[in-house]
């Protein structure tokens, strides 16, 4: 019983930390400086448990002990997924990026992380009959609990965010590690199964609430790759009503009209008509990234004679452009759910257009799609006289031209 409480705790942990990357993106992105104070502050939660815990189980060796310290991780777990909501939106301008992920992690993720750490040195000990079987026990405790790392890892990343949600994964994790504490100490079965009872209560109430928001025009998805956010708003200068897609702390990364879906409701979008200048005659166009699908829509509207490839790398993003964003099937349409650069690597076709329009965290385009390889990969998936155009965000002179002057001088 013991070992897999162990086994259970060590998966938490890891379904804890990937979770917690989507918690913060809307609110921090999931730039490295994010993901820097995530996993450094998870590893100091560690330590610090670890040694609490060692010194604990030697004042305190008792499984009753070990089962509340599991609890309250449990709680501690649930906590994240009741206080983010406002721990975030609070901290979120309060200080520079790399000060404010490193406070909202701890907050949020610190105090279940050293909870979960007190564990394997607490089950060491518990462990212990005899000096001479000291080292076997100790390895096949922590070797156990990675293991369950290794599991929660794995099954957080490749199942549970994009299957079932950040927010509900926390109240399942809580649920999980509530069993954990009564496998840890099961001569207390009262507060686990009542503790399991009220985050199964809390997961009920949850999904309750997201489909009321989601009925009013707020959708808060876990994609594979991404946590997006749709919502409906009203543009300023003409009183519009829009469907806005979000991704990260700032900006829009699509948008559409509901009075006219094909019409390009974002500024930067309009820059892509340039193509009608330098390439009048085109004939195939690739379009790298999706998102919502705004200038493809358009285009095929725009361009009867065109045939558009777009490449986007999550299909929870293409199956929300189909499902809100009004994106539908048509002859002249191919979506390839692949990476750009992989893609660009493996395809044979030669396009008079292509578009480069990828973004992660913060607006930064991914660092494999702006090297010098990948421009001779572009190049040479263009047709004869063909054009590319890349959207950067950047000014064309002065600080904040940097970017723009080293992509010019790769391309």
């Amino acid at each position: 019983m013991l070992h897999c409480s162990v086994f259970l705790c060590g998966a938490a942990l890891m379904i804890i930390e990937l979770t917690g990357s989507r918690i913060l993106a809307p609110f921090l992105g999931t730039s490295l400086v994010v993901w820097t104070s995530l996993i450094g502050i998870i590893l100091a939660s560690l330590s610090l448990g670890a040694w609490w815990g060692g010194i604990l189980a030697d004042r305190r060796p008792s499984a009753r002990v070990l089962g509340r310290i599991v609890l309250l991780a449990a709680w501690a777990t649930a906590a994240i997924g009741l206080s983010k909501s406002w721990v975030l939106p609070f901290l979120q301008d309060a200080a520079s990026l790399h000060v404010t992920a490193i406070v909202a992690t701890l907050v949020l993720f610190a105090p279940a992380s050293v909870l979960l750490g007190m564990v394997a040195p607490f089950a060491v000990r518990l462990q212990l009959a005899d000096t001479e079987a000291a080292g076997r026990t100790a390895g096949s405790l922590y070797a156990l609990s990675t293991i369950g790392s290794i599991a929660g890892t794995f099954l957080a990343g490749f199942v549970l965010i994009a299957w079932v949600g950040s927010t509900a994964i926390l109240f399942i994790t809580a649920a999980v590690l509530a069993c954990a504490a009564w496998l840890a100490a099961p001569s207390s079965r009262a507060l686990p199964l009542l503790s399991v009872l009220l985050f199964a209560l809390a997961l009920l109430l949850g999904r309750q609430q997201d489909q009321r928001l989601e009925q009013a025009g707020f959708l808060d998805r876990d994609t594979p790759y991404n946590r997006v956010l749709v919502y409906t708003s009203r543009e300023e200068t003409s009183g519009r009503l829009t469907r806005d897609l979000v991704t990260g702390p700032t900006g829009r990364q699509s948008a559409m009209y509901l009075d006219d879906p094909e019409a390009l409701a974002l500024p930067y979008t309009r820059f892509y008509r340039l193509v009608e200048h330098y390439r009048p005659g085109m004939r195939r166009m690739l379009v790298l990234g999706g998102g919502g699908f705004s200038f493809p829509k358009y285009a095929l509207a725009q361009y009867p004679e065109v045939q558009i490839d777009v490449v986007e790398l999550d299909p929870g993003m293409v199956a929300l452009a189909r499902s809100h964003f009004a994106l539908q099937d048509h002859p002249r349409l191919r979506v390839i759910e692949a990476d750009a650069r992989t893609y660009l690597q493996q395809t044979t076709s030669r396009y008079d257009v292509i578009l480069c329009d990828v973004f992660n965290s913060h607006y930064a385009i991914p660092f494999h799609l702006v090297t010098v390889e990948a421009a001779q990969l572009m190049r040479a998936a263009l047709a004869p006289s063909g054009v590319l155009l890349v959207n950067l965000l950047a000014a064309p002179e002065g600080v904040g031209s940097r970017f723009y002057q080293a992509l010019h001088a790769t391309l």
